[in-house]
C-alpha cells in the first residue's frame, strides 16, 4: 500500500474513533473487540484503556501491569528509536503517523511486564490521534497498531537452513546466508548459534559430511569419486575434517557400513 493511501485510511479510522467518542460506552466496547491493537492516553502520556488485541499481540501480561502505570512519553524505547518528539505533537491536534517502528523484544522484555516469547523484533506502523471533547478540547489521545511483521528467530533460522542446504555445493556465503534471512549477518550468526548450537558454517559442514556420508555409501563411487560429487576435494585436510566429525576415517566408515 503506498504511503498516501495507507495515511488515508489511517485518517478515516481516526475519524470514525473521534465520532464514537462522546458515546464512551460504545466506545469501550468497540475498542475491546477492535482486531488491531489500540491503547487510549490520558494527556500527561498514561495509559488509561487498551485492549484484548494490544495485550497479545504486544504480549502485555495483564491491564493492572500496564494501565495506569505505563507512561508513553517515558518509554524508553520510543526515545530510543527517536519518536518521542513526533507523538508528543499529538498533544498539539495533530494525527501522527509513525512508520517502521521497529521494536527489539528483549527491550520490551528489559523494561516492561511482557511474556518473554520467541520475537526478535517487532515492526509497526502506528497511528496515534488526539480525542477531542463536543467543546474542541483535547480529553486524551489514541495509538492503534497495525502490524507489518513480526520477526520469530524460528522463521528466520529456518530460512537460513533452507539456502544452506539449498546451496551445500556451492562454498559457505556467510552474507548471502544471512540475506536469505533478511537479517545482518552479526544477527543471524549470534540468532542461529543460540536457536541451534552451532555457527551457520558448522551447519554447513556438518550438512555437507552428512551427504558425504551417504555418497560413501554407494560402492559405485570411489572414496574420491564421493567426495568430488559433493564438491569436496579428497585430501588430507577433507580426509581429517571428516574423522573429527564422524570418528572414523572415510575409507572405515565405508566398511563399516557396507
Amino acid at each position: 500500500m503506498k504511503e498516501c493511501q495507507f495515511e488515508d485510511v489511517q485518517r478515516c479510522l481516526a475519524n470514525s474513533f473521534q465520532s464514537l467518542f462522546e458515546k464512551q460506552e460504545l466506545l469501550a466496547k468497540v475498542i475491546e473487540y477492535f482486531p488491531y491493537p489500540i491503547q487510549i492516553f490520558s494527556l500527561d502520556g498514561t495509559a488509561r484503556l487498551i485492549n484484548r488485541a494490544a495485550l497479545e499481540m504486544i504480549g502485555i501480561k495483564n491491564i493492572e501491569s500496564h494501565v495506569g502505570i505505563y507512561n508513553v512519553f517515558e518509554d524508553p524505547i520510543v526515545r530510543k528509536l527517536g519518536f518521542l518528539d513526533q507523538v508528543r505533537e499529538v498533544l498539539t491536534g495533530k494525527t501522527v503517523y509513525l512508520t517502521d517502528f521497529n521494536a527489539p523484544y528483549k527491550d520490551l522484555i528489559r523494561y516492561f511486564d511482557v511474556v518473554d516469547r520467541d520475537i526478535q523484533t517487532i515492526n509497526a506502523d502506528i497511528t496515534c490521534f488526539p480525542l477531542v471533547n463536543a467543546d474542541g478540547v483535547i480529553e486524551y489521545f489514541a495509538a492503534v497498531f497495525i502490524f507489518k511483521k513480526i520477526y520469530r528467530g524460528k522463521e528466520e533460522i529456518r530460512l537460513g537452513k533452507q539456502y544452506i542446504e539449498t546451496h551445500w555445493q556451492e562454498p559457505f556465503n556467510a552474507d548471502e546466508t544471512a540475506k536469505a534471512a533478511c537479517l545482518s549477518k552479526a544477527h543471524f550468526t549470534k540468532l542461529f548459534k543460540k536457536h541451534t548450537g552451532v555457527t551457520p558454517h558448522e551447519y554447513y559442514i556438518n550438512y555437507k559430511i552428512s551427504k558425504l556420508k551417504e555418497k560413501l555409501l554407494d560402492t559405485n563411487l570411489s572414496v574420491a569419486e564421493a567426495f568430488a560429487a559433493c564438491s569436496m576435494e579428497y585430501n588430507g585436510h577433507s580426509a581429517r575434517l571428516f574423522r573429527e566429525k564422524v570418528g572414523v576415517s572415510p575409507s572405515v566408515y565405508r566398511k563399516m557400513s557396507g
